[in-house]
């Protein structure tokens, strides 16, 4: 295959963003989801507060900045979504595999992560109508998902809100809507920070979050920062790839995941500093407090809010902000299956996007209902259908997809055609460290991850 013929040509009609600022507040947008504001906080409480951060940083400077730069780096390339950018190289089954599976990825995530989506939804209007003790009582959340329908209702409203910023199209759509939304989310997540910090007592928090006690560091803490990396910065779910697709050529691709990465990292410390002060200052840091888990922001967070001083106005703030980081991530998920579906079908972007809706809705209701009608479903064990598709996503395709990633890279691309493709707008200054971590680091850690999260999954190893 000539692969610069067919990059050109496809330069030419294919939809991208309007410069160096659109793709990098996407792919921000993209990072910047749930997954910082929902999971990073609770991850930190769990695993010794500020070592975790540490490893965190250590590993997203080195592992996750090579697969940012080499899924960004295959879709400029090739000019394709991700089964298009693997095939590009050729039919072999291993390409066929790979493009499969990363294109598959974002598939099952946005069903379930747009239930979640519904639940800041539903926690957003109970703080605009004043409910403020109602979301704080004990078994609130437990039985609303445990409700029939309400639950449902709120996912459709929220998929419906990714939906029309989809269909609007690359520049006019997703990019526009990450340029009004991240400043925004910034803005509200310094807001509530500030306020949080400066609670009597919280300086114990931040304490905590921030200094590195060595003594709580663990072979887990690896292992749990590994998994939060890939969640937190959108690797392996071809959103990279295909965002890299709708990059033009002068793009610093460097400069541009530099910048990335501290959009990332900036929200996540913000929204450790969110939570975890808030913990210290409103329940004395209590180790069931801080290792509530998922809960944390759904069962915690809310009985703060009850016991603040202007709970309801900082109610709305939080989850707003929680929601718009939501939405930011359901739309990247949402346009990479968009773009997968229509570079293979050749169905325009609407088509698509309604194909995809339908997709959605088949297989989020049943999440929606896995904790009411459909709870005695327990796919291999788990607690729920919900559980199921985030296990098999995150801790099971996830880090097969990325190792599919560093192999195409490796034996088959070649590491000079990939560096070549970021050289033409970059002066690649890390390069060493992309070359070592896609040929030695990142397939250790992939296979770590994938190991101990199913080993964990079956109840081999506790995490």
């Amino acid at each position: 295959m000539n692969e610069n013929n067919n990059s050109a040509k496809k330069s030419t009609v294919r939809s991208s963003f309007s410069g160096k600022l659109g793709y990098v507040l996407a792919v921000a947008g993209s990072a910047v989801g749930l997954g910082n504001i929902w999971r990073f906080p609770y991850l930190v409480a769990k695993y010794g507060g500020g070592i975790f951060l540490l490893v965190y940083l250590v590993l997203m400077l080195t592992f996750g900045f090579a697969l940012i730069m080499a899924e960004s780096a295959l879709g400029r390339m090739t000019g394709e979504s991700p089964i298009g950018a693997y095939e590009s190289f050729g039919q072999s089954l291993f390409l066929k595999f790979g493009g499969r599976i990363n294109a598959i990825i974002p598939m099952i995530i946005v069903p379930y992560y747009s239930v979640i989506g519904g639940w800041v939804f539903k926690y957003l209007a109970e703080y605009i109508r004043g409910n403020v003790a109602g979301v704080a009582g004990d078994d609130y959340f437990s039985n609303f998902i445990s409700e029939t329908y309400a639950p449902s209702v709120f996912f459709i409203i929220f998929v419906i809100a990714t939906l029309f910023i989809v269909m609007a199209g690359v520049e006019k759509g997703v990019e526009r809507a990450s340029k009004i939304m991240m400043p925004v989310l910034i803005i509200l997540a310094v807001i509530v920070a500030i306020y949080s910090i400066t609670r009597p007592g919280a300086m114990e928090g931040v304490k905590y979050f921030l200094i590195p006690d060595f003594s709580k560091f663990s072979l887990m803490t690896i292992v749990a920062a590994m998994g939060q990396m890939f969640y937190s910065l959108s690797i392996a779910m071809g959103i990279l790839v295909t965002y890299g697709s709708y990059m033009k050529k002068d793009v610093d691709m460097e400069k541009s995941t530099s910048q990335i990465e501290i959009f990332d990292t900036g929200i996540a410390i913000l929204s450790g500093l969110m939570i975890i002060p808030a913990v210290f200052a409103f329940s004395g840091g209590s180790t069931e407090s801080l290792k509530a888990g998922p809960s944390l922001m759904f069962i915690t967070i809310p009985k703060i809010f009850n016991t603040m001083g202007f709970g309801r106005i900082f109610g709305i703030v939080f989850f707003l902000l929680v929601l718009f980081a939501a939405l930011t991530s359901s739309i990247s998920l949402m346009e990479t299956n968009v773009s997968t579906i229509s570079d293979a079908t050749g169905l325009s972007r609407k088509k698509s996007t309604l194909i995809i809706f339908i997709e959605i809705l088949v297989f989020g209701i049943p999440c929606c209902l896995g904790f009411s009608i459909l709870d005695f479903i327990k796919p291999l064990g788990m607690d729920s259908i919900l559980d199921f598709f985030d296990f098999i996503s995150n801790s099971v395709m996830m880090p097969v997809a990325a190792l599919c990633t560093c192999f195409l890279i490796v034996k088959i691309i070649g590491f000079d055609k990939i560096t070549a493709e970021i050289k033409r707008s970059s002066k690649f200054k890390r390069e060493k460290i992309f070359r070592f971590c896609i040929r030695y680091l990142a397939p250790l850690f992939l296979m770590i991850i994938l190991v101990s999260s199913i080993a964990n999954a079956f109840g081999l190893i506790s995490m």
